[in-house]
Parts: C-alpha cells; structure tokens; sequence
C-alpha cells in the first residue's frame, strides 16, 4: 500500500469514484450513481474515503440511526484491488468511528451475508481492537426481498469507548 493513502470524509465530487469502487468490487449490491452523489452529500458526516494521491481506493458510508443516533449504521465498506490486503477496511473503520464516537456514538450495526466471510472477519477484528462485544441475528430473510439475494445478518459492535493504539 501505498504510504500515501489518506482517510478523510468524502465530498460531493468523490460520488462517481465511489460508485466506480463498488461496481469493480463484484461483491457488493451496486446502488445507482445518483445514491453515491447524495451520500457524499448528505451522508458525508458518517462515511470516509481512502485516497492514494487523487485516486479514491475505498470507502466506508453509513448513517446514524434516525430512532437510536448512538449507533452508526456501516451501508457499505468497499476497497480497491490495488489496495486489498493491506489493512485498508480497518483504518478507514477505526477513522471513521474515533469520529462518530467523539460525537455520542458506542455502537456500529451492519448487515452482511451469512458468506461473506472477509467482511465477517472485517467487524470481527474491529470488535477486538475496540475491546466490544460483537453480536449477530437474521435481520432479513432471502424471501424478504423483492428479487434473488441471499439472508442478511444483522451485527451490532459495541459498547464502543476509546478507540485503538496506533
């Protein structure tokens, strides 16, 4: 990876590259471009993006939870195929949550396919190197959704207190 990769929130100019990311990711449900524009713009609080140079090599964009604002909502973590492996997720979930936890936040939810294994792994480590507690349940069923897609797991992480060393 390279050493100049920052993680900062994203702005309204970065939607296209987002939505670019997530479409060569060939993993995750790709939302239309316009979604990634109004994430970036309204969303933008609760969401980082890597950069390596001027190139976005990643993102995380989630939400707070209207009803339960102490916990963030991960929608989508994606990273670039010239950056896997090197750690990349992680940093840009550990930024993103010092933030949102020094603004009230102790818990992150996600969904995620009961296959997805790296993205398992993904919440999985960041509960240990939060000191939290990681919990799952079926929150929607493969017959929930309109068209063929596999069940989503709900996990919640947390109580989330000072973020790790490094």
């Amino acid at each position: 990876m390279s050493g100049s990769v920052t993680i900062e929130r994203p702005t309204k100019a970065d939607g296209a590259a987002l939505w670019r990311v997530a479409r060569d990711s060939g993993k995750l449900d790709l939302n239309s471009p316009y979604t990634y524009l109004l994430w970036c713009q309204d969303f933008a609080d609760t969401s980082v993006v890597a950069r390596d140079g001027d190139d976005v090599v990643g993102f995380v964009i989630g939400y707070r939870r209207p009803r339960d604002p102490s916990t963030a909502m991960v929608w989508q973590v994606a990273v670039d195929a010239s950056q896997r492996g090197e750690g990349l997720a992680g940093r840009m979930l550990d930024v993103m949550y010092t933030g949102l936890v020094a603004d009230g936040v102790r818990y992150l939810a996600t969904t995620v396919t009961p296959d997805n294994e790296a993205s398992i792994a993904l919440f999985r480590s960041f509960a240990t190197r939060w000191g939290a507690e990681m919990t799952s349940v079926e929150l929607f069923a493969a017959t929930d959704f309109p068209a063929e897609h596999e069940a989503e797991d709900l996990y919640e992480i947390g109580p989330l207190g000072q973020p790790p060393a490094g």
